[in-house]
């Protein structure tokens, strides 16, 4: 009886707490479950076979539960659940669940930038890689992986987004085209002519199916694709008939869309055009391929030693 008293409580806080993460932060449900995850292992380390109550919680709580987590074989590594516990506690603070916000007192993990420049490939590169997808056109679905893959290389769209596109989202006579974006936001971006020409002759000429998405599968039933693994397998095998020196696994997936920025700071774009481009939510994000020009830096530069008001 205690155990489903618990179980109950827990599951109506968390309710609570899906509908705040949903409205107000705007979060996907993959994100908002991931999120409930990490709150149930916090409170099951907490409270064990004991009733939840948020208002015992202390910082020294949290702080051993970090500890116990660090101290795993496989130490912790997620930033996720430093965000979703800062998030739970904010909320239980917000909706006077507790008195303190002990949000406050949850630490970052430090995020340490490589020392040198993120791999990205050049604007010849990118023509390289784009003719390498181009070649495999012969193949029954070598059309689909063209247009998907010049989204990415001409507009920056991540992979999930790519995934996303719905047919009703292009808008042809207005050459515009409404990009799923994370957090659950839409926007409406310009549809370039190459772009629009690559989808137009995939639609025409190789899609099949009654599926709503733009891109689906070459095989019946012709569903959608559940994630971006696609890109990933296409990228991959592309490169693989390149000269372009191979990037680790894991880049590979972003490595159109940081090209593009990469190649936009260095003809001189501003950051506005940049972070508007690749839909940044925060400026911080769009900061971070400052470091990518390199000329751009050694302007600023003081030079070395200082003569005045410096110190050798």
């Amino acid at each position: 009886m205690m155990k489903t008293l618990k179980t109950q409580s827990r599951e109506k806080i968390k309710t609570e707490y899906r509908t705040y993460l949903s409205h107000q932060r705007g979060l996907t449900d993959k994100t908002i479950h991931r999120y409930c995850t990490f709150v149930d292992r916090f409170l099951d380390f907490k409270f064990a076979d004991v009733p939840d109550d948020f208002t015992k919680v202390t910082a020294h709580d949290i702080a051993d539960f970090l500890h116990h987590l660090s101290g795993r074989p496989k130490p912790l590594r997620d930033r996720n659940l430093l965000a979703s516990m800062r998030s739970l506690f904010r909320f239980l603070f917000q909706t006077e669940k507790i008195q303190n916000n002990l949000a406050l007192g949850i630490p970052s993990i430090a995020q340490k930038y490589g020392k040198r420049i993120p791999y990205h490939l050049t604007i010849a590169q990118v023509d390289e890689l784009l003719k390498a997808v181009r070649s495999f056109r012969s193949s029954v679905y070598g059309k689909r992986n063209y247009a998907m893959v010049l989204l990415m290389a001409r507009l920056g769209l991540r992979a999930p987004e790519v995934i996303a596109i719905q047919l009703e989202d292009i808008d042809w006579r207005n050459a515009e085209i409404i990009i799923r974006g994370k957090g659950g936001y839409h926007d409406k971006i310009p549809l370039l002519q190459d772009v629009g020409e690559a989808i137009a002759d995939y639609i025409q000429n190789e899609r099949k199916g009654s599926s709503r998405s733009l891109f689906v599968a070459n095989r019946s039933p012709y569903l959608p694709f559940k994630d971006g693994q696609i890109l990933n397998t296409t990228l991959s095998q592309a490169l693989k008939t390149t000269t372009i020196p191979k990037p680790k696994q894991y880049t590979v997936i972003n490595i159109l869309r940081h090209s593009l920025a990469t190649n936009l700071v260095q003809q001189g774009a501003s950051f506005e055009e940049i972070s508007n481009t690749l839909r940044h939510r925060s400026r911080n994000t769009t900061l971070l391929y400052a470091r990518q020009d390199i000329d751009g830096l050694r302007t600023i530069a003081l030079s070395w030693p200082l003569t005045e008001g410096g110190v050798l």
